[in-house]
């Protein structure tokens, strides 16, 4: 789920409203802060413009999806938490360490539980393109802690941003409770002044004993976190494609009792390729061919009606036990299985 970026809020309808961050006279163009605003600005666009993110600030984010966007951000937090933990003590980026304030692994917890239950552990699981972005926090936390700045950047200033417009979105178009339950992630209980906090931030960014290539490398890796994000929003429209209205709520359990097989990607493909067996029939039904005629009109299968016999063959139980059995295993495979 997207992070709305830094310096942008949005409407009603979901169009982007600039607006101006208070000036800071003692603001300087080589400031660290001055020069990721200005080097991302193009990073900056493109993520708002993925199909995920506009469909999203237009209210038009599934259920499922959403949990699977708070999935991948579970995910990417944990490792980024995990490797400013480590860093803590590290002058690269011990002034940016502001645990009680920022963190939003414990927040994501919550929200996983809300949507999950208790064993949310157990239903979920990380995405290719998610892995790729943790892999590359752990890389810079272990091996260049100073360009972790970038990822805590891109990432914390969005939430206080433009996210806290994405929250009432979410709350509105899933029709979450007040109590803002499943949103948790977008709650900063311990920021009374989410403005002042981030001039705060970008001061402490400002202040660090940095070289300009640093710098400029600090800004480079901070696009590069973009990109994550926009592989992951890719990843996530893509599935959400997959998707059907009717695959949102309810369902019946399959295998081990914790999938909705209509969720399921590979069940919606093999689903699609039985449907393919019956359209030609029911075309040919409609048209009268065969004994067509007799069932449109006397509204019952004739005995020689190429489609109702696909329907009854797709009835039969021993192939739906077949058909299960194949999703079954398939699903192990599948990274993205839709719980």
């Amino acid at each position: 789920m997207p992070s709305a970026m830094e310096g942008s809020e949005w409407g009603e309808e979901g169009e982007i409203l600039r607006y101006e961050e208070t000036e800071d006279d003692n603001v300087s163009p080589t400031d660290l802060s001055e020069l990721l605003k200005e080097g991302t600005k193009e990073s900056h666009d493109r993520a708002e413009n993925t199909q995920f993110v506009k469909d999203f600030l237009k209210g038009r984010i599934k259920k499922e999806l959403f949990k699977l966007a708070t999935v991948a951000l579970y995910f990417t937090y944990s490792a980024l938490e995990e490797e400013m933990d480590r860093n803590k003590d590290n002058p690269v980026f011990a002034p940016l360490y502001f645990p009680l304030e920022l963190h939003r692994r414990e927040a994501l917890v919550k929200d996983l539980k809300y949507f999950y239950g208790e064993d949310w552990k157990e239903k979920i699981q990380c995405s290719e393109a998610t892995q790729h972005y943790v892999d590359r926090i752990h890389h810079v936390g272990q091996h260049e802690p100073e360009l972790l700045v970038a990822h805590a950047y891109t990432r914390y200033m969005g939430d206080l941003s433009g996210g806290q417009v994405l929250k009432k979105v979410a709350q509105r178009a899933l029709k979450l409770p007040s109590t803002e339950e499943g949103i948790q992630f977008y709650v900063f209980d311990n920021i009374s002044n989410a403005q002042q906090f981030k001039q705060l931030y970008r001061a402490r960014m400002n202040a660090l004993d940095l070289d300009k290539n640093t710098k400029e490398r600090i800004v480079e890796e901070a696009n590069q976190a973009f990109q994550f994000n926009m592989q992951v929003f890719e990843e996530l429209d893509k599935i959400g494609r997959s998707l059907t209205e009717a695959a949102q709520d309810g369902g019946f359990p399959v295998h081990d009792g914790k999938g909705d097989l209509r969720k399921c990607p590979y069940y919606a493909d093999k689903l699609g390729r039985l449907w393919a067996t019956t359209e030609l029939p029911r075309a040919r039904h409609q048209a009268g061919s065969t004994n067509g005629a007799f069932c449109v009109l006397a509204g019952k299968a004739g005995p020689g009606c190429p489609y109702h016999a696909a329907v009854a063959l797709a009835k039969q139980p021993l192939v739906q036990l077949i058909l299960a059995a194949c999703v079954a295993v398939a699903a192990g495979a599948a990274a993205w299985y839709i719980m």
